[in-house]
């Protein structure tokens, strides 16, 4: 067997991770953009330029700035069922600790509430995404069918007011708060949200 032989069924496996590479790359840039500069000034051309890429390869993977937006600000939230008697009664716990649990290992979700307070596209993508995960969660646990939707926004201003002071504008208060604090003082305020009698 000659060396040509020998090396002609070898496998290339580096493209998929360059691929990879490339479009997270091109992600993370993204979203710094559209946080920065609001969806309606950031170019494909700058996002390419902070991606340290050829602005094609964007159009390659995204095909134009609407399918880069919505890429960059995809997120599945992972919501815990509490539909179950015994969660039920501790919703607001598992609710606020997964939601720490998202915000502090996930970037991406951060990212997409700086965009979400900076413009239209944003907010509205968030929205979306709020209202076709948290809504079903609400759903699960609330007494009245009805307000559902006006639960659902209480526990939301809960859970993106913490967001936003602590690991967006950082507010040292906020950020000073122990992760058991947080549960302690949060989880109280979620549950009545959810499951209390109207008042």
């Amino acid at each position: 067997m000659n060396g040509s032989d020998s090396t002609s069924t070898v496998p290339s496996s580096g493209a998929p991770r360059r691929s990879d590479a490339t479009r997270g790359a091109i992600l993370a840039a993204a979203r710094e953009r559209f946080a920065t500069d609001g969806y309606e000034r950031a170019t494909i051309r700058a996002i390419a330029k902070d991606a340290n890429i050829d602005p094609s390869m964007v159009m390659r993977y995204y095909r134009n700035k609407e399918g880069l937006f919505a890429a960059a600000v995809a997120i599945d939230l992972r919501l815990p069922d509490v539909s179950g008697a015994d969660r039920r009664q501790d919703a607001g716990r598992i609710l606020v600790e997964h939601f720490l649990d998202m915000w502090e290992n996930n970037e991406v979700l951060t990212a997409l509430l700086r965009v979400g307070v900076t413009n239209q596209a944003g907010a509205e993508r968030m929205q979306g995404i709020l209202r076709d995960q948290l809504l079903p969660v609400a759903r699960q646990v609330c007494p009245d069918p009805e307000q559902v939707p006006a639960r659902a926004a209480l526990m939301t201003s809960q859970l993106l007011g913490l967001a936003l002071t602590r690991y967006v504008l950082r507010m040292p208060p906020a950020v000073g708060l122990a992760r058991a604090e947080i549960v302690a003082w949060l989880a109280p305020t979620i549950q009545r949200y959810l499951t209390a009698p109207s008042p």
